[in-house]
């Protein structure tokens, strides 16, 4: 700013031609006497004439002592005041406090990036405090030569004589001498670009105020307190938009948000697009896309009698100007412009300079705020404007040359892709290293344009992809390794083989997103393209063979799943032998996919194998004995032999502790397990004790949505059902339910899991109004997103069953049970686990609508078949024997029922224990049974 103070100065007396003429007499012998002009004398012997051709006459106010000098009332040269002024409340009320006490001296000064609002600032606070100073006088002091000229000026409004009789500099003398010896004056000294400028005025000042604005955050040490301004308050913003924009008449204001939110909140910004709008008649989201499209141009446009050296594109010119003799510094900050706008760790420039020379020129930017080095963590922070000015193209300007920008894009991909962490496999030692490089992984991928995209790029998708899916976020994932398959996939000359492991990581995240619909395909085309690019013996093809395999598991197709898992493992046995160590992992998988298929007897004696192999060959610690030992115990646990699985989830879990320590995901889910066996042993305090421990554990090291977490709370509900706490159970799933939404989506299969749990425990809580409505919906929601014939669909009928069957509506119930045991048998067979629950879920159904007689042959048919599937023992075996029992008992014949409820009683309290809840059940209808 450049303010003007004139006023008429007085007229100095002069000789005239027309002069009257006196006569002059000698005073004395050797006198002069002069009547006229007469050029020069000489008198005296030896005497030095001395012509004045030229005399200045002082006026007699230069004689006065500046001291004694006083300021006329209301000496101001204050800018106009802003016309519209928003927030800094709080900076304006510490301007108060700092300058608004008496006393010596004070000098306060206000910094930060250029646009930010600084001479706004001063200039509100000074016309403000106008009553409270005299005189208010404004200095543009971005150069010693224009301080000294504000200093003269202000001589001149104190004493306006002065000003045609002193030069600048003693009238700049003056100034100083003025204000050193008076009180009660405020002077703004604008953009000083070198606190050593100021530093001799600031040091004669007497007892009155200096405010200074600058772009310099450092050197007011020991001559003035900084105050760093900010931007605006987002609010405050758009605000600011707002009253420009639609000033003067009503306008569509949708957009402006995002407006705010993309110019960083900088109230120069806010102003000139706003300012743009209203001239062109834009609307904010037309400027948004302005903004898109030609973002050069934009930033570089101006309102009608606007200043163009203020415009966005060449606002931080003078800054970057003053930093010419050292490339470093602007090299940096185009590379910065790719990251994110806050905390962005300084070691990812290390490779550009050694320390000193790095360091030198980041405190030059720090110094003319165009970054902020923060000392306590050691990041880096850059306004979002700066960075997306920096990262803009202009071949006119020499800041932002076209190639030394790509040169910067080029080098922050690099330095990115090499600082992240090697391990993407789960460590959670790597976890918060990771979590400082994501959003400057998310900037970089989200502002490389079209074209420019790199292996280094493709690596860092593909890795932050898994890392994602290891973290739970399967949508960003998801997302990541989307957008690396599309980059191979462009690159005509690309790896084939890291296009070939991209897709297939993108299959994976299909699979755990739920979405077996574009799974599969995928997998099958995988391992058709693998077969033919590597062979069909390839590692990477049994791998991409197996991956098909699971993804048939999920989609509920056991029997596909399990007839690629045998022909895997017997190709493994072919090419790598009995004990390699891929050839364990493939028996392990073939006795996964058995135990899904609800063969758990068949997976035992090859898991039995499997875990004598990795013994032998990989030792007890490794992870994938670790992980087979696990699958072991679940077998013996899905079979029934749950005495036999608790020994070796606790083996698991006391190696893994020792292993992966405490806060591993792995000893976490084998903490979750061991749970788990704790309450199917009947031992259910034990189990919610030792779920509520892993709950907590798992939130603090992974996240209250994690899927590990979600699961364990899934569990710990289930746990409170099991001890008869059904409130605590509600408010448990209802949270559950509440993650899966956010973290993966309503229609992700864990969600309709999660709302089918919620509906299980209203309808054990006797509430038919909250569950059946649920899982109508669940059903119905599941037949879109699984299809009719998946079998969680199937088991999602069987339930709404029960709802109905709890709400007393026995014919809309019996017809869902009848249709569930014909789907199930038809897609799994009939001693599939989810046939035999139907067949039991049907005869039940008979039984209480008062057809016992028709109950009988379905429960006898259950009892086969579970005892045969699993044996007499298991609790599934037992539990249909209860319900024989039950059903002749309902028939009246007690001869037959008393007979089945004691040898029940017998084998369960055997195999369970007197105390477990299916133990004191049969106990009590058998006693029932015996007394009639």
């Amino acid at each position: 700013m450049s303010p003007e103070y004139r006023r008429r100065p007085e007229a100095v007396p002069s000789s005239s031609k027309g002069a009257l003429e006196i006569p002059v007499t000698a005073s004395g012998q050797r006198a002069v006497a002069a009547g006229g002009d007469i050029g020069q004398a000489v008198t005296g012997d030896g005497a030095l004439g001395i012509q004045v051709e030229h005399a200045v006459l002082l006026p007699k106010e230069a004689f006065t002592p500046s001291a004694s000098v006083v300021c006329p009332p209301g000496v101001t040269n204050l800018p106009e005041i802003p016309g519209l002024f928003v927030g800094r409340q709080w900076e304006l009320n510490l301007l108060d406090r700092a300058l608004g006490h008496v006393g010596g001296v004070v000098v306060h000064a206000v910094h930060g990036l250029g646009g930010i609002g600084k001479s706004t600032l001063a200039a509100h606070w000074a016309w403000s405090r106008m009553a409270d100073h005299n005189p208010v006088w404004w200095i543009s002091a971005d150069t010693p030569a224009a301080l000294d000229a504000g200093l003269a000026a202000l001589a001149t409004a104190l004493q306006p004589a002065l000003a045609q009789a002193l030069s600048q500099e003693a009238l700049r003398e003056r100034s100083l001498q003025w204000l050193s010896t008076h009180e009660g004056w405020l002077l703004v000294l604008d953009n000083v670009t070198d606190a050593a400028h100021v530093k001799p005025v600031l040091a004669r000042g007497g007892g009155g105020r200096f405010l200074i604005t600058s772009r310099r955050a450092t050197g007011w040490h020991g001559s003035a307190t900084p105050l760093a301004l900010n931007v605006l308050d987002h609010a405050e913003a758009v605000e600011l938009f707002t009253g420009i924009f639609a000033y003067d008449q009503p306008r569509d204001l949708d957009g402006v948000d995002e407006v705010c939110t993309t110019l960083g909140c900088l109230p120069l910004a806010v102003e000139q697009a706003a300012a743009f709008c209203a001239e062109t008649g834009t609307s904010p989201r037309g400027y948004l896309e302005l903004l898109e499209h030609y973002p050069a141009d934009v930033y570089a446009s101006v309102a009608e009698g606007g200043d163009v050296a203020r415009t966005i594109a060449r606002i931080w010119h003078l800054s970057l100007d003053c930093m010419v003799d050292d490339p470093l510094a602007g090299q940096i900050l185009r590379i910065l412009a790719w990251y994110a706008a806050d905390a962005i760790p300084r070691s990812l420039l290390t490779p550009l300079a050694p320390a000193p020379t790095l360091l030198r020129a980041l405190g030059r930017l720090a110094a003319h705020s165009m970054i902020t080095i923060h000392s306590d963590t050691a990041d880096l922070s850059v306004h979002r404007l700066v960075q997306a000015v920096a990262r803009t193209p202009e071949p006119a300007d020499p800041h932002r040359r076209p190639e030394d920008i790509a040169d910067a894009r080029i080098r922050a991909t690099i330095a990115l892709a090499e600082a992240l962490p090697t391990d993407t496999a789960g460590d959670p030692a790597s976890w918060p290293a990771w979590e400082i490089l994501l959003p400057h992984v998310d900037a970089l991928i989200d502002r490389t344009p079209p074209g420019a995209e790199s292996t280094d790029l493709v690596r860092i998708l593909s890795q932050t992809g898994q890392f994602l899916l290891r973290k739970g976020s399967i949508s960003r994932a998801t997302a990541r390794i989307q957008r690396a398959v599309e980059m191979f996939e462009q690159a005509a000359d690309g790896d084939r083989h890291s296009a070939l492991a991209a897709r297939n990581n993108l299959a994976q995240a299909y699979q755990l997103a739920g979405n077996t619909r574009k799974a599969i395909p995928l997998c099958e085309q995988l391992l058709a393209d693998s077969a033919r690019e590597l062979g069909e013996d390839h590692p990477d093809t049994l791998t991409a063979q197996h991956n098909l395999a699971h993804a048939y598991l999920l989609a509920g197709n056991s029997r596909r799943a399990i007839s690629i898992c045998e022909r895997t493992l017997a190709d493994r046995i072919r090419i790598s032998g009995e004990d390699h160590p891929e050839t364990i992992i493939a028996r392990g998988n073939l006795a996964a996919a058995y135990r899904e298929a609800g063969e758990p007897r068949r997976a035992i004696p090859l898991l039995e194998c499997a875990l004598t192999g990795a013994l032998r060959v990989l030792g007890k610690e490794h992870l994938n004995t670790l992980s087979i030992r696990n699958a072991l115990a679940a077998a013996h646990h899905a079979a029934g032999n749950v005495w036999q699985a608790i020994p070796l989830y606790e083996e698991g879990l006391e190696t893994s502790v020792r292993v992966l320590g405490d806060d591993h995901p792995d000893t976490l889910t084998a903490q979750n397990n061991l749970a788990y066996a704790y309450a199917a042993a009947g031992d259910v305090q034990r189990s919610i004790s030792l779920y509520e421990q892993t709950l907590t554990d798992s939130i603090r090291v992974s996240g209250e949505d994690h899927p590990s977490t979600l699961t364990t709370r899934t569990n710990l509900a289930t746990a409170y059902q099991l001890a008869g706490d059904l409130e605590r159970a509600i408010r448990m799933h209802r949270r559950t339910l509440e993650g899966y939404a956010r973290a993966l989506s309503e229609d992700h299969p864990a969600a309709l899991n999660a709302r089918s749990n919620l509906a299980v425990a209203y309808r054990l809580a006797g509430d038919p109004e909250q569950a059946v409505p649920l899982c109508e919906r669940t059903l119905a929601d599941s037949i879109r997103v699984l299809g009719e014939d998946h079998p969680r669909t199937i088991t999602l009928r069987n339930n709404l069953a029960a709802a109905y069957r709890l709400a007393g509506d026995m014919k809309r119930a019996i017809p869902l049970w009848e249709r569930a045991l014909a789907d199930h048998v038809r897609i799994s067979g009939e001693e599939h686990p989810d046939s035999l629950i139907a067949r039991d879920n049907v005869a039940s159904a008979y039984a209480s609508a008062g057809e016992p007689k028709r109950a009988i042959p379905l429960h006898r048919r259950s009892v086969a078949g579970w005892g045969r599937t699993l044996g007499k023992d298991h609790p599934n075996t037992l539990t249909a024997r209860n319900n024989l029992a039950y059903a002749y008992r309902l028939a009246g014949d007690l001869k037959r029922a008393i007979p089945i409820y004691v040898q029940a009683l017998g084998d369960s309290t055997r195999v369970l224990g007197k105390s477990h809840p299916l133990t004191r059940m049969i106990r009590e209808n058998l006693n029932a049974a015996r007394r009639g």
